[in-house]
């Protein structure tokens, strides 16, 4: 590098975060920088330092003691409540449709039924009950499983959690990336495993829990792709780089080898969760601003002298390749619908009265296809008849109105009267912490100049702030809306915990970048303290989780103990 870079380097990447992370256990990252390296600064190579990448045991270990728990919570008793419940009347029926017929199927009148959500996540509900068979006396169906016949609640609602097993797996990886900590990113995973909204969601056959997973999974690509770019940058300024250089001369070695394959698998996992809901498409601009102000932060960090127009140039036709690969994703699930003819509005012939339809071959079924989208966004656009059970988004971080999914006064408790419930509520102290987070995550973040604050602050706005829009005309929503927000609102908790753990930022430097900052003997005493009020923090969430543990999985319990667990009566009933 010549010494023009050099000093550029050494004042540029302001937009990225000088700490190494937020909690105190920064074990798994990198080296400590030093001078050296093919003359490369230690203070650039500290901003393009990211997660050691070799494999950590104990942190697998770590990650396999969490996921272990969310399995248990959310396999065990799995077929209870018997039958269907809430919304499983129509979504274990559609995913067993798409297995039978390759369409969701009406058995009552033997024709295909007009749905208005895309189909994977019944798919995946479907695979369910192949595995595990499928009954609805209601219609005379009862079929074996391909692998084990069993209670027939397994099969519906399997997809689903196994769907919140790895949600949970995702977001202990994504969170020991994006705070250097295994500590962290496992705290953050064993409170979504112990939160009931997740949970209820995990053990029922609804679709926003395979939303929620391709979002955060989506999320968790673009993480890797970050690091990955880091990385790459990193290796050509040790290899001799000059970034001040004109053309390719300054840029790293291309070559297939190069490409962002993990941008493009965000590309592909967020049409996964678009063909879920299509409310996974407000992440769309999110998640291309995060990619494109990363690639913007390495090329400062770098020393490239127009960081702008570089990562214009270089990267949105990789951002465009991503939507396009999204937009196939979502297509492809459509297969059933595509490939054959029973579909709801597939061949026009069928629907004569309907305008707009056509026969023609190929380009007629996509043709259709787009009209029958048509017809579900007017459905959702109307969609404003009262529910008992709708609420308002800005209730749902404050549990103003959960929604009961299953209630039964029946059986035997050892009390006069009983209750089983399952009961979409988030473990209270949880989510009663989400907008202090929220608030505390933008001041820290905005203190820190830390990147990592508002990817986790504008994916939660984005789970969250398009419905108070929708709300202005009165639709009728659900607290599950918010479930695509739930991770991100678990790191925003995880964040501020990490600085509560560590006040002075871990791997804090001296302004000259060259020599750690040696923390005095009060540091240390306030980390211990932190340390002690973070591990008190996720033992009450775990308390909390369990006291309301009945009333998430549908135990029997006499009613005193029931009613003594609904805290708000007038909004949890």
């Amino acid at each position: 590098m010549t010494s023009a870079s050099t000093a550029q380097s050494a004042s540029a990447g302001r937009t990225e975060s000088e700490h190494a992370g937020t909690g105190a256990a920064t074990e798994e990252s990198a080296p400590p920088p030093t001078s050296g390296g093919g003359g490369v600064p230690a203070i650039v190579r500290r901003r393009l330092a990211t997660v050691d990448a070799r494999l950590d045991v104990n942190s697998w270990l770590a990650t396999a003691v969490v996921v272990a728990i969310a399995a248990i919570l959310r396999l065990v008793g799995l077929s209870s409540p018997k039958g269907k419940i809430f919304d499983e009347i129509y979504y274990a029926r559609d995913g067993w449709g798409l297995v039978d017929k390759g369409v969701e199927w009406n058995y009552k009148d033997n024709g295909p039924s007009y749905v208005v959500h895309p189909p994977l996540g019944k798919w995946l509900i479907g695979l369910g009950e192949w595995a595990f068979g499928y009954s609805d006396a209601e219609h005379n169906i009862s079929v074996p499983g391909h692998l084990m016949t069993t209670a027939p609640e397994l099969g519906w609602r399997f997809g689903a959690a196994i769907a919140g097993i790895v949600s949970v797996l995702l977001l202990v990886r994504i969170g020991r990336r994006l705070f250097r900590s295994t500590t962290l990113g496992c705290a953050a995973g064993l409170l979504l495993a112990l939160d009931g909204f997740h949970l209820v969601l995990s053990r029922t056959a609804l679709l926003d829990i395979f939303l929620l997973l391709f979002v955060l999974a989506s999320f968790g690509a673009l993480v890797l792709d970050r690091d990955a770019r880091r990385r790459r940058w990193s290796r050509a300024l040790e290899s001799g780089l000059d970034p001040t250089a004109e053309g390719r001369a300054g840029r790293p070695a291309g070559g297939w080898r190069n490409w962002p394959w993990w941008r493009l698998a965000a590309g592909v996992l967020l049409g996964c969760a678009c063909a879920v809901k299509w409310s996974a498409v407000y992440f769309l601009p999110a998640f291309a601003l995060l990619a494109l102000f990363w690639e913007v932060g390495v090329r400062r960090s770098a020393g490239v002298r127009r960081p702008w127009r570089d990562a214009l140039l270089h990267e949105v036709p990789w951002l465009a390749l991503a939507g396009v690969l999204m937009v196939v994703t979502y297509v492809a699930t459509w297969s059933g619908w595509l490939l054959t003819d029973d579909g709801y509005y597939r061949l026009a012939a069928r629907y004569p009265n309907v305008p707009g339809l056509s026969d023609t071959p190929y380009l007629g079924a996509l043709n259709n296809l787009w009209e029958y989208h048509k017809a579900a966004y007017g459905f959702h656009t109307q969609l404003d008849e009262p529910h008992k059970y709708q609420s308002w988004p800005w209730q749902w971080l404050l549990l103003g109105r959960p929604v009961a999914f299953y209630w039964s006064g029946d059986g035997a408790c050892g009390a006069p009267t009983c209750a089983s419930e399952v009961l979409l509520l988030g473990t209270p102290l949880l989510w009663w912490s989400f907008l202090p987070a929220l608030f505390g995550a933008a001041w820290i973040g905005a203190a820190r100049r830390d990147w990592r604050a508002w990817a986790i602050l504008l994916c939660a706005a984005v789970g969250l702030l398009p419905w108070f829009w929708f709300a202005l005309d009165g639709r009728t929503m659900f607290s599950f809306y918010a479930a695509p927000a739930l991770p991100f609102l678990v790191l925003a908790v995880v964040y501020v915990l990490g600085a509560i753990a560590s006040p002075a930022p871990a791997g804090a430097r001296s302004p000259s970048g060259d020599q750690p900052v040696v923390p005095n003997d009060d540091a240390a005493d306030r980390r211990l303290i932190g340390g002690i009020v973070v591990g008190a923090y996720v033992l009450l969430v775990a308390l909390c989780f369990a006291y309301f543990y009945p009333i998430f999985v549908g135990k029997l319990l006499p009613y005193a103990e029931w009613s003594a667990r609904i805290w708000l009566d007038g909004r949890w009933i």
